[in-house]
């Protein structure tokens, strides 16, 4: 569904995306995910053909996204992080407006209207003026606007931005309930909104792709095992690797006669209280023995 090859973007002498390359899968909901400033905006302008990129190519649906930007518009339906809406107009008078832009089809126009209604939840206010509706229900419409021609991808930038936990909790769920019909790019640099909807994630970080796996692969990883022990740092950690099955041990910390550690297992298996008896027999004292599963 998508596809970036090297794709680069400089604004004047400032670099923004750096080189990068991935690929979407028609049915993923995707997680793109990074702090501010790390290029995803900028990423997501490029595929909705807001933006040139300097070098690379991308495309959506098979149309490159500078040679055949208006077949990559239908395709693609784009929820920017502040929704331009008019004040003046009526929720459902916006709809229609929005529909005949997009060239929907006379006849399915007050189908689809009502679709989007009931979907994006604004029944109850399809008849207010946009300019009187809160961030969240301003949200909503935006999400509406965005499906309202059956687009096989969303685009979605930031859609809790501004939220308050109830109303982040429902456009969550409204997502997730998105994924049986369309291909989800999700831009967030919240990490708990990634975990709840996505299947995976790619990380950008000063304009380059610094991860991008399925979160059942981190979720599969071995734990690591954390230990604070009161003694001497270099026998202790000869103590921990003795333990059977014991891959890695990695002393990160040793402060007033406290080491910390880190234990890996070659198998994954949960051996804390082997460790925690070696410790013991050895007459340490046993601070903290923490099991830390790898999550973003």
């Amino acid at each position: 569904m998508i596809q970036v090859e090297n794709v680069t973007k400089y604004f004047g002498p400032v670099l923004a995306v750096d080189n990068i390359s991935f690929q979407v899968d028609r049915g993923e909901i995707v997680g793109f995910l990074g702090p501010n400033g790390a290029g995803k905006t900028t990423t997501m302008r490029i595929l909705t053909t807001y933006l040139p990129a300097t070098s690379g190519v991308a495309r959506v649906a098979g149309f490159d996204v500078m040679t055949e930007s208006l077949e990559v518009r239908r395709n693609i339906g784009y929820l920017p992080e502040s929704v331009p809406l008019y004040p003046e107009m009526r929720v459902e008078e916006y709809l229609t407006y929005r529909a005949k832009l997009k060239d929907v089809d006379r006849k399915e126009r007050t189908r689809r209207i009502d679709e989007v209604l009931e979907r994006c939840r604004l029944r109850e206010v399809r008849r207010r003026l946009l300019g009187t509706l809160s961030k969240g229900y301003r949200q909503r419409v935006g999400l509406a606007d965005a499906l309202i021609h059956r687009p096989p991808l969303l685009i979605l930038d930031e859609p809790t931005s501004g939220l308050d936990p109830i109303q982040i909790r429902e456009t969550l769920h409204t997502i997730q309930e998105l994924r049986s019909q369309h291909t989800v790019l999700l831009s967030t640099h919240i990490l708990s909104e990634v975990e709840a909807i996505c299947e995976r994630v790619i990380i950008v970080n000063y304009g380059r792709i610094g991860l991008d796996r399925k979160l059942s692969e981190l979720d599969s990883e071995a734990p690591v095992i954390v230990l604070e022990v009161r003694g001497p740092a270099e026998a202790v950690a000869d103590a921990l690797k003795s333990a059977d099955g014991i891959a890695e041990v990695k002393t990160t910390a040793t402060t007033d006669g406290v080491a910390s550690f880190e234990v890996r297992t070659a198998r994954g298996e949960d051996v804390r209280e082997a460790l925690a008896q070696r410790v013991a027999n050895n007459g340490w004292a046993l601070r903290r023995l923490d099991l830390r599963r790898r999550r973003l």
